[in-house]
């Protein structure tokens, strides 16, 4: 990847799975999610992108400026209508400290 962050950025990469039947309703809520996620403090980057030929899995890439910041990037997730409505979604993440 062509993102470095420095000493203390933390760093979340993995997968998460929309059923077929969910897309529709999921999708717009997962944009607006991402829209916001940018404008936080301490957002350094991030994706989250359905992968070209499995619809339902989306690659998510993260950076923040440190732990606080991607804390609350947790709590205001799941205080979004994206929270809620994708808590029972399949997720692989991989969460470090650079």
């Amino acid at each position: 990847m062509g993102i470095m962050g420095k000493p203390g950025n933390v760093r979340l990469t993995g997968t998460i799975v929309i059923p077929a039947d969910q897309l529709e309703d999921l999708v717009p809520l997962l944009e607006e999610h991402i829209v916001l996620t940018r404008q936080e403090p301490g957002c350094l980057h991030f994706d989250v992108t359905q992968d070209a030929e499995t619809p339902e899995l989306f690659h998510v890439s993260e950076l923040f400026t440190c732990e606080d910041a991607f804390a609350a990037h947790q709590k205001n997730g799941a205080a979004r209508r994206w929270g809620p409505a994708s808590a029972n979604l399949s997720r692989d993440f991989h969460k470090e400290t650079l």
